[in-house]
């Protein structure tokens, strides 16, 4: 959607030259020398952005700033004056003016202030969006997502949820795979029974084994009984987490259980009928250890019916606001805390940056933020250090394999043309090379990939 301005200024060759250089940038512009026709305006017509001078005949830009703060709160108003004064600047600040340009103005300036506060003012809209969203979303687990990619991937679970089939789920580490495992459960057959979840690797194989499988009363000195997990989850959901830590003499007895469908608790003479549905996990790439002999093959095929594969956060960088938000709204009341919104900077900085913790690190970064918040609205000043150093990235595997030098460079490059807003002169500068080398290494990228 083509952005709409208005500017106001009653020197007219000063009114002519912002509306040509405007309209060139592709915007919407109606254009007026009266103070008091522009008030009409904004009544009549929506507009983005209004751009105004201060010192007019009647009615003033300092008016126009309050009517606008008054009956169209998400209009922002840029204020441009010969008349610079830092009295002046601050009354238009304080008023809720996003910026003040002094007279003469250079043209680069302008652009750049109004790509700006039109910034803003998307993104002050997609957070309210974000939040009708968030308050429309039903049902017991939520998978916050909008990218194409997760919303497949939640279709396919839903389509495999009724089939009883055991699933292995696979990504990083805080992707959220026991989040999934219970969307599994609750949208399967069986809702209604039991979803019982262990890490694997937080034990070693003589406790896990007590853990799952149970013990009789005797079984060993001391011994009063116990069930294990694996009869807890009949009839429902047994998810096993981290799957890949178990030692191979677990693998064996886990192979047999799935196989069976029984249990023999230690001390007991007669197995135990059990009903459940297996759901593992791993964040390792289990293809290679399968390849190594770490891993059975028998039974990463047992447990790999179904391939569930959860992309890391730095994927599907649109979740990033959403799910922000989302852990605002939940921490702020926890820590009474009155934050309502992120702020633009911080937003920024957000989606900028890589989570090689994932879901998880961006859980915990707002909660940070909630923590030191004083205000409203959470700033950049709350999020950690390294968020504010955009020089930080993440480098992590692709599809198991890690990336080659090229490849590298040429996400960089993409990065940094992203920077740039595709302006391919300013990259090469951020680069350090000159134009006509990004040009070749761009159309390079091209031809491979085409």
């Amino acid at each position: 959607m083509t952005e709409r301005l208005l500017i106001v200024d009653d020197e007219k060759i000063a009114l002519r030259n912002l509306e040509h250089v405007l309209t060139k940038e592709g915007y919407a512009v109606t254009a007026t020398q009266s103070g008091s026709h522009a008030l009409d305006l904004i009544e009549s017509q929506p507009f983005d952005l209004v751009l105004t001078d201060l010192k007019m005949e009647k009615i003033d830009g300092m008016q126009i700033l309050r009517r606008c703060k008054a009956s169209h709160p998400d209009l922002e108003v840029i204020m441009i004056t010969g008349y610079a004064t830092l009295e002046s600047a601050v009354a238009a600040m304080k008023e809720g003016a996003f910026h003040y340009i002094a007279k003469p103005f250079r043209l680069d300036e302008v652009r750049q202030t109004v790509a700006e506060a039109l910034e803003k003012i998307r993104l002050k809209r997609e957070n309210r969006a974000l939040r009708a969203q968030l308050a429309a979303i039903e049902g017991r687990t939520r998978i916050i997502t909008r990218d194409g990619g997760m919303q497949k991937l939640l279709d396919t679970a839903r389509q495999v949820a009724h089939t009883g089939a055991n699933v292995l789920i696979t990504g990083e580490s805080g992707t959220g795979k026991e989040l999934l495992a219970r969307y599994l459960h609750e949208h399967s057959d069986r809702p209604n029974g039991p979803f019982v979840a262990i890490n694997c690797g937080a034990f070693n194989e003589e406790l896990l084994a007590n853990e799952l499988f149970g013990h009789e009363k005797g079984a060993f000195t001391g011994a009063v009984g116990k069930a294990g997990l694996m009869a807890a989850a009949s009839g429902g959901t047994l998810f096993l987490d981290e799957v890949t830590e178990m030692s191979p003499a677990m693998q064996v007895k886990l192979l047999r259980v799935i196989q069976e469908k029984e249990v023999l608790p230690l001390g007991a003479t007669r197995p135990l009928r059990i009903d459940v549905r297996f759901i593992a996990a791993t964040n390792r790439i289990i293809k290679d250890w399968v390849a190594e002999g770490r891993f059975r093959q028998d039974l990463y095929f047992r447990l790999n019916v179904v391939n569930l594969h959860i992309p890391p956060l730095s994927e599907r960088r649109e979740d990033i606001p959403l799910l922000a938000q989302h852990f605002l709204e939940r921490a702020a009341p926890l820590m009474n805390r009155p934050v309502r919104a992120i702020s633009d900077s911080a937003l920024a900085l957000l989606k900028a940056y890589d989570y090689p913790g994932n879901v998880r690190e961006l859980e915990n970064i707002i909660e940070r933020g909630v923590a030191l918040c004083q205000g409203d609205i959470l700033e950049a000043a709350h999020l950690p250090d390294d968020l504010r150093d955009l020089s930080i990235r993440a480098f992590r595997r692709r599809d198991g394999r890690v990336l080659s030098l090229e490849e590298q460079e040429r996400d960089y490059i993409r990065w940094v043309l992203e920077e740039a807003h595709g302006n391919q002169t300013v990259a090469a500068q951020m680069l350090g090379i000159d134009r006509v080398s990004l040009w070749r290494k761009l159309k390079r990228f091209a031809e491979q990939q085409g």
